[in-house]
């Protein structure tokens, strides 16, 4: 029976008593031609998130869907990470579909992400997405919702994070356990970054269904908010370092502030070597120098800051994108250059 399950839906739970109605709610109006399984996993929940999903139990596998619930005990909650291993190795289904237990879904999600999943095997296939409440994050929703296909395997860097977001993943299962799993290192890792830069390096791409499939929610008890800030940083480097900047021989900083010597500072000290430059547009910075003065070397070392016009491929962008009314993008496409091959942005 397991070998004719086309797709499991993935749901880890801890405590999501407030939003699990909803989700589950979305999942039983599903509208598909599929068997799908529903594979869930409650992490040490307190609250009344396993009376939800008893409840909903009944009435999704008379809807057909098969239903696997487990969960765990235990004095602190293992993870996201391992709460998403946990149902995924106890599911059976070709392709995996990711949910998280505060977001609901359309109601053609899952049809319309197998579509395009059975056409590409080795990528993991993201959707765009409504934010709620619909002014949370407009900047970051606009950039993930907005992104060409190009760009959404190549603007891998930015402190944005995964260029599809977590919710909206859709993958053949070959997908999962080549990379190994998520890691399960518990509160505080980005598990969701860590496996998709694996994924990236195993070969696998990044596409994205261009319909709104799922409702993501802003609340401040989102694992997010759980997840420090330089821990992000600290991957996002290893990872440019690790599959760009070991092919450059020498490279310019666009942005000569604190974001760009921040960057500059957190490099190998064989990667600063490679810094020609720093470029900017403010005045009172260009025709001066950066000197690296937290390093022990003698003579510290000093990089030049210059306009950007004069900037040379390739650069790495410090700079975020849309927060100076479209001057900044006018300024880089002043240059001509290819994104993913003269730059890569670092934001």
């Amino acid at each position: 029976m397991s070998e004719d399950i086309d797709v499991s839906v993935i749901i880890p739970i801890h405590n999501a008593g407030l939003w699990l109605d909803e989700c589950l709610d979305s999942l039983y109006r599903q509208k598909h031609t599929l068997n799908v399984e529903v594979s869930i996993f409650l992490d040490s929940c307190t609250d009344n998130s396993l009376a939800i999903v008893d409840g909903w139990a009944p009435r999704l596998k008379d809807t057909g869907y098969i239903v696997n619930v487990s969960k765990e005990d235990n004095e602190t909650p293992k993870g996201v990470g391992y709460a998403k291993n946990k149902a995924v190795v106890q599911s059976h289904g070709k392709y995996l579909c990711f949910l998280d237990s505060d977001d609901t879904m359309m109601p053609e999600r899952i049809q319309k992400q197998y579509d395009l999943a059975y056409l590409n095997n080795n990528a993991i296939v993201g959707c765009r997405f409504k934010r709620d409440p619909p002014d949370s994050t407009a900047r970051y929703t606009k950039w993930a919702n907005e992104m060409s296909k190009k760009q959404l395997n190549i603007q891998i860097y930015t402190s944005h994070g995964p260029t599809v977001i977590m919710p909206t993943w859709f993958c053949h299962r070959n997908i999962f356990d080549s990379v190994g799993g998520f890691s399960e290192d518990g509160k505080g890792t980005p598990e969701d970054l860590i496996f998709f830069h694996k994924h990236i390096s195993n070969g696998g791409k990044i596409i994205r269904h261009d319909d709104e499939l799922l409702i993501y929610r802003y609340h401040p008890h989102a694992t997010t908010f759980s997840i420090h800030e330089q821990t992000i940083w600290d991957i996002r480097i290893q990872e440019l370092q690790r599959k760009v900047l070991k092919n450059w021989n020498t490279f310019t900083i666009w942005n000569a502030g604190k974001q760009g010597r921040k960057f500059y500072r957190s490099l190998t000290r064989e990667n600063q070597k490679k810094v020609s430059a720093f470029c900017d547009v403010d005045v009172k910075k260009v025709g001066s120098y950066y000197t690296y003065e937290e390093t022990k070397e003698i003579p510290k070392p000093k990089v030049p800051i210059i306009h950007f016009s004069e900037a040379k491929a390739p650069l790495i962008i410090c700079m975020k994108m849309e927060l100076t009314g479209g001057q900044f993008e006018e300024n880089l496409k002043s240059l001509q250059l290819e994104e993913g091959k003269d730059y890569h942005h670092f934001n």
